[in-house]
């Protein structure tokens, strides 16, 4: 049998040693940690929520507590995210993964996760029992994705539940609690599917080479590009002809801009296999859904 070749540079200095990753200050382990976390649809959707909980009712301690909950909660999904999937993206090659390029050990990012979820119990139960309920609910539904469902056809599931939860943790956190009408919550779970969708996009044969077959990888990268933006946009049309009353100039304008935004940023192959661009055009349709409920004044209860 021949032996490998021994590793240099940083690979050989990691190798020797005992934990398998430099010994960094965790000041110096900050970035890498923050970029674990998948910062962008982190903020985006903590932004999207604490805005939805000022349009619902909340005053400013109480839209403040539905942020740092919802933060906490995607940043513990998010680093659960990478810490679970370590070894498939080393296995990829994705240097641009803090764990993968050897910055961060996958030890460290799935401690932040599981401190972030502790964290995201007391402050998911400032709006009450019932609130805590609905968004630990959602967030369970994202660790599940994590560890297990992203390698099945339900996939979408997890994302169908964890983006429908929120307005309910929204309204259900109000001083005198109520559901939330029911276009909020089948326009939040179609955002979650077009948001799961697009995400995947960039990875499908990376995906696919490492036995991740989740319904998109199943459906195929030509299939998705074009399903993302109609399921984005069939949550948008809930988001203006679901609230009662007619849906205005305002509405209809909406609309347009938000199929623009959704087509161009899906079908886009000029940035490469690897690009994000769907995965913020399906952010940018997400914010144009909850400005519309705001630029409107049509509360969610």
């Amino acid at each position: 049998m021949t032996s490998s070749p021994e590793p240099s540079g940083y690979l050989a200095r990691v190798s020797h040693h005992p934990s398998g990753v430099l010994p960094r200050t965790p000041l110096r382990r900050l970035p890498a940690l923050l970029r674990c976390c998948h910062p962008e649809p982190a903020l985006a959707v903590t932004a999207f929520v604490t805005a939805l909980a000022v349009a619902a009712g909340h005053g400013p301690a109480g839209a403040a507590a539905v942020g740092a909950a919802v933060l906490a909660g995607q940043l513990s999904v998010g680093w659960c995210n990478d810490a679970a999937d370590a070894a498939r993206d080393t296995a990829c090659g994705r240097t641009d993964k803090p764990v993968a390029g050897g910055r961060l050990s996958a030890r460290t990012v799935a401690v932040a996760a599981r401190t972030a979820l502790v964290l995201c119990v007391p402050l998911s139960l400032l709006g009450g029992p019932g609130a805590a309920a609905a968004h630990l609910t959602g967030v369970a539904a994202g660790w599940c994705y994590n560890l297990r469902l992203k390698h099945t056809p339900l996939s979408p599931l997890p994302y169908a539940v964890g983006f429908a939860s929120l307005p309910v943790f929204v309204t259900l956190g109000l001083p005198r609690p109520v559901w939330p009408a029911w276009w909020a919550v089948a326009a939040g779970a179609l955002l979650g599917v077009g948001a799961h969708l697009a995400n995947v996009l960039p990875d499908i044969e990376d995906d696919l080479a490492t036995g991740v077959r989740g319904l998109p990888q199943r459906l195929g990268r030509t299939v998705c590009r074009w399903l993302a933006p109609l399921v984005m946009l069939a949550a948008v049309g809930v988001v203006v002809a679901g609230p009662p009353g007619p849906a205005g100039t305002a509405g209809r304008w909406l609309a347009v801009v938000a199929a623009a935004v959704a087509v161009a940023g899906t079908a886009a192959r000029s940035a490469g296999r690897r690009s994000r661009w769907p995965f913020r055009a399906a952010m940018v349709v997400a914010g144009l859904a909850v400005t519309g409920l705001l630029w409107s004044g049509v509360g969610m209860v």
